[in-house]
């Protein structure tokens, strides 16, 4: 199963350090990461989404609330939450698909931010499952490159 988590955090020296740290020390795995500063300066908002039963999930949160620059943590769970993903992809693409390649990103409202003689590079931001099957369309043209900025979530209330 996996959590999506969110850790607001001192904007100090070293605090991802012991963050991360943290979960490797203990044998937890990241899938995703975003840390960024929020409206306060002196604080940032860490989202992170771990694979784990409920048991793990609450000794990560108990062993991240004894760190003394955790300013508080949030769990969401279904529905309890908006996220969205940004990625960024290259795909093979020429003049004979390049207008089906348009169309699906229409159709996803991606942006098309690079043309090149041979690839497009695309912007496209959404929920994880948004953007798992536009991935899987874009596969049969060929995906030169991608990066992904991993989930960002905030709740519904």
């Amino acid at each position: 199963m996996r959590h999506t988590i969110s850790v607001l955090v001192e904007n100090k020296f070293g605090v991802l350090t012991r963050i991360s740290g943290l979960f490797s020390g203990r044998g937890f795995n990241i899938d995703t990461l975003n840390v960024a500063p929020t409206q306060d300066p002196t604080q940032s908002r860490m989202t992170i989404v771990v694979k784990g039963d409920d048991a793990t999930l609450e000794q990560i949160i108990k062993q991240l609330n004894k760190l003394v620059d955790v300013v508080k943590i949030q769990d969401f769970r279904d529905d309890e939450y908006v996220d969205r993903e940004l990625v960024l992809v290259k795909i093979n693409c020429d003049a004979k698909n390049r207008s089906e390649v348009m169309q699906i990103c229409d159709i996803f409202r991606a942006k098309i931010v690079d043309v090149a003689h041979k690839s497009l590079a695309i912007e496209i931001t959404g929920n994880e499952s948004k953007i798992t099957k536009f991935l899987e369309l874009m596969e049969p043209f060929g995906i030169r490159d991608l990066t992904r900025t991993g989930k960002v979530a905030m709740p519904r209330k």
